[in-house]
């Protein structure tokens, strides 16, 4: 039988991989991004699907198979990423194979809980008595079946255990359903749900696993008495910081269309994917995170957001869209008739809709326009009232020739000069608050070289990249080299066409890097002889360096111990060694 790992890998391509993940532009005959990793605006990850394994070749030098990227991306252990990518390729992992009970991890059973709930809370919407009056209420609404079916929305029973004793009949423990968000636990340990009485809306990773869940009442006699919305706490599956509504439903058509619409809610995500306009997500009532862009960033920069966005509103929502324009984002604001939010657009007319996505107005555009619709700009008054609520945003704006032409454009609105706009923004404090609430880049394990080993990679890419200049290097050359660089040029040296399959599965992982570090080298012939010479003199010093070195603590040693005749044996043996460098 295929190993489930081998079969997957048979099955699937890299490319297409880490293509649902983030932008991929073709570079000869690899793919390249902006890597997903670190922060950076040069592409620097690489993609081969000849060899099937990635590479950042940047700031954090990290690569390897699809299996390590989906665990990187994720932020998972191998056992989910070998769920993940045992989904896509369509192979079965065997309950009882033991690479199943070994990998099986406690995020796994999450995972297997939350597709339970979710299809238990599909069969109460469709089955139960108060599920029917919950479905006909979002039909009412302008929801339709294939949207029900489409986003899995089900129906929570108004009963303290109907999901825990369903779930415990599956012989999961209420540890788990309380760590997967599902329940509570009282003083008197006793156990029950979460989610009572509300229609149930799954919350889906970015392969379409329920990771949590938001439930809406929806009878008038609870909306007073109740919260509007209870949602999954923070679990080890979902973090809402992290999660973007309808992302895995809406990733192409983002890419396709090259634009992203924000909607805050549940319903607004459904409705306006149901109108047609498919790249759609929901921040799910929470201002963007730089989690949030920063997966978003994967597949666009242009964000169309139809939020309330007045300048004066929400903090929360302007800094979210503060942090998107600092991180370059072209933001646009879908503007609605006054009262209606998409859900009500797009059963009012789907069609006008599509119209106001489509002429989105640029954040600037939108908050020029609604504050000159506020304040008189031809009294005294009202041109520093304008003022004050204009340069902070315009203050914020990274680019300093967009910022100035939004200077001299408020100078021309106000009948004023820029260069007196100019000073009072100079007034403006810069809001320092993380940065718009950037988080510090999460910490990661860099692998560290030593300048040997980075001077013996450099040297193998520029040999794969010309042969006969290995070819007619004695060598002797290579006697400074480690064992593996010299085993690795001393094979190549033999056969310019070497393959990974005649290599040990360590020195293959190796080469199979520098193979593709040559493959995107740009290096001319004469250049890449002059780095080879300085290169394999760099290589010579450090070993001469590293011989002198020891000697050197030797001779300590012995002038210590006061032993005359190896003192002299280590001088002459020091001696030896500089003259043979000469």
């Amino acid at each position: 039988m295929e190993n489930p790992i081998e079969e997957i890998k048979n099955r699937l391509d890299i490319v297409d991989v880490i293509g649902s993940y983030i932008k991929l532009q073709k570079a000869g005959i690899n793919y390249r991004a902006v890597c997903p990793f670190h922060s950076e605006k040069r592409p620097s990850f690489f993609v081969s699907p000849t060899r099937q394994l990635w590479h950042c070749f940047g700031g954090c030098s990290i690569g390897g198979d699809m299996f390590k990227f989906v665990m990187k991306i994720e932020g998972v252990e191998f056992g989910d990423a070998l769920r993940i990518l045992a989904q896509k390729a369509g192979v079965e992992l065997k309950r009882q194979s033991p690479e199943y009970a070994k990998l099986k991890s406690e995020r796994e059973r999450l995972y297997e809980i939350c597709e339970l709930a979710s299809k238990f809370f599909e069969k109460q919407l469709q089955e139960s008595k108060a599920g029917k009056e919950a479905r006909a209420y979002l039909l009412n609404r302008g929801v339709t079946e294939d949207s029900l079916k489409k986003w899995r929305v089900g129906y929570a029973p108004d009963s303290w255990q109907s999901l825990s004793d369903f779930l415990h009949s599956r012989n999961y423990t209420g540890q788990e359903i309380e760590k997967a968000g599902l329940a509570l636990s009282s003083e008197k340990g006793s156990l029950h749900d979460r989610f009572r009485g509300r229609i149930i809306f799954p919350i889906f990773d970015i392969n379409s696993q329920p990771i949590g869940f938001g439930g809406r009442v929806f009878k008038d006699k609870d909306k007073n008495e109740v919260a509007k919305y209870v949602n999954t706490p923070q679990t080890i599956l979902y973090d809402k910081s992290r999660v973007l509504y309808g992302l895995d439903k809406a990733k192409l058509e983002i890419r396709k269309n090259n634009f992203c619409i924000l909607v805050e809610g549940y319903v607004d995500a459904i409705m306006a994917s149901q109108a047609g306009t498919e790249n759609v997500v929901a921040t799910s009532g929470t201002a963007l995170t730089p989690f949030q862009l920063k997966i978003l960033k994967r597949y666009t920069e242009n964000l169309h957001t139809c939020f309330d966005m007045d300048i004066a509103g929400d903090a929360a929502t302007k800094r979210g869209i503060d942090l998107a324009q600092a991180q370059e984002f072209n933001v646009k604001v879908v503007v609605l008739p006054e009262g209606l939010d998409p859900a009500d657009m797009v059963v009012k007319d789907p069609k006008e809709w599509a119209e106001r996505v489509k002429d989105g107005k640029t954040i600037m555009d939108f908050y020029f326009e609604t504050t000159f619709g506020k304040f008189d700009s031809q009294s005294s008054d009202g041109k520093r009232e304008i003022a004050k609520a204009l340069l902070p945003a315009v203050r914020k704006i990274p680019n300093r020739i967009v910022q100035s032409h939004w200077v001299n454009e408020l100078a021309r609105k106000l009948q004023v000069n820029p260069e007196d706009v100019e000073e009072e923004l100079g007034k403006v404090k810069e809001d320092r608050s993380d940065k718009f609430g950037i988080e510090p880049e999460e910490e990661m394990n860099i692998p560290v070289k030593t300048r040997k080993e980075l001077l013996e990679e450099r040297l193998i890419v520029l040999f794969l990249k010309y042969p006969g200049q290995l070819e007619s290097l004695p060598e002797e050359k290579l006697s400074n080299f480690s064992p593996e660089g010299k085993e690795l040029a001393s094979k190549l040296k033999k056969n310019p066409s070497l393959s990974q399959k005649e290599l040990d599965s360590d020195l293959a992982s190796w080469f199979n890097t520098i193979a593709l570090m040559s493959e995107v080298e740009e290096i001319e012939e004469k250049d890449a002889i002059e780095d080879i010479s300085y290169c394999l003199r760099e290589v010579d010093s450090l070993e001469l360096k590293n011989k002198l070195g020891e000697v050197s603590k030797e001779l300590k040693k012995a002038q210590m111990e006061n032993d005359s005749k190896k003192g002299e044996e280590l001088l002459l043996k020091y001696q030896s060694i500089i003259n043979k460098a000469k």
